[in-house]
């Protein structure tokens, strides 16, 4: 009888009905908590309807779509944010990935703009000092909003884990953002020696960055190689800027929206209604 319990609390729809409730994405989560990060994607592929994996291709991301190869000769398509001022490395370790592993690659710019002079003579030169968050709305979550209701996207596979620390301490294999997205961590309890050693054992490609003293890699204004004694996984980003931890697109989507749209028309924006509080009905 126990085990048939137990089986039973486990047993989950294919694919799963959304919106979650709260005590399905808690009974979720209690079960993913016990699985690996390849077992977590293997369910994922079988239950998560829209499932997608967004990547910058740091090594997390990296580490998820080689297990995801392993596991289905259809892994869930990528979805690349494209902020025109990656480093050319980035761009060309997009390219090794498209090659070896055949994943379909999505790849989303800022609205209008196909290169860095365009965005800057829409939207003026260094917008990112100027304005940070107008900025990481229009090279980041915009596009990002926009692949996904472009593609029917319903969830995404992330790179986040919670020894990143920060906002992402706390992270749990499967949560909901205010806009009703699913987001799947499926290595979120790994710390970085983890991810390290699966990355060399299995000689998954990385950013030739990283071994140039880089930790993190983003947009190339934004990203300095670590210095002697920074021990944070993400040192480099944002250096300066302690407050910063996040780019945009893992915060809340209607606030972000609603800042940047205040600032583009020099007006109160539209009331946009966060729906928090709804976020599981």
């Amino acid at each position: 009888m126990a085990t048939e319990a137990s089986s039973s609390a486990h047993t989950f729809a294919k694919p799963l009905g959304l919106p979650l409730s709260k005590d399905e994405l808690d009974r979720i989560n209690t079960h993913l908590r016990e699985l690996t990060p390849s077992d977590t994607l293997k369910w994922a592929v079988e239950h998560v309807p829209g499932l997608y994996q967004t990547t910058a291709f740091g090594l997390t991301g990296l580490v998820a779509i080689d297990m995801l190869s392993k596991i289905t000769s259809r892994p869930p398509p990528l979805i690349f944010i494209d902020t025109l001022y990656h480093f050319p490395e980035t761009l060309e370790l997009v390219e090794e990935v498209r090659r070896r592993y055949g994943t379909p690659v999505h790849v989303y710019r800022p609205e209008g703009c196909d290169t860095a002079a365009e965005f800057e003579k829409k939207h003026g030169q260094g917008l990112w000092e100027r304005d940070e968050t107008l900025y990481d709305y229009l090279v980041k979550v915009e596009p990002a909003r926009r692949a996904y209701d472009e593609l029917g996207v319903k969830a995404v596979i992330t790179g986040r884990r919670a020894s990143q620390g920060a906002e992402r301490a706390n992270l749990q294999p499967l949560e909901v953002d205010s806009t009703g997205l699913l987001k799947l961590n499926p290595l979120f309890a790994w710390t970085f020696p983890f991810v390290d050693w699966y990355v060399k054992e299995n000689n998954v490609p990385r950013n030739r960055l990283l071994d140039q003293g880089y930790r993190s890699v983003g947009d190339w204004h934004s990203t300095a190689r670590s210095l002697e004694g920074d021990t944070g996984e993400r040192a480099g980003r944002w250096a300066g800027k302690k407050e910063k931890t996040e780019c945009g697109l893992h915060v809340d989507y209607f606030a972000v929206k609603a800042a940047a749209e205040k600032k583009v028309s020099g007006s109160t924006p539209r009331l946009w209604v966060t729906y928090a509080h709804l976020r599981y009905l």
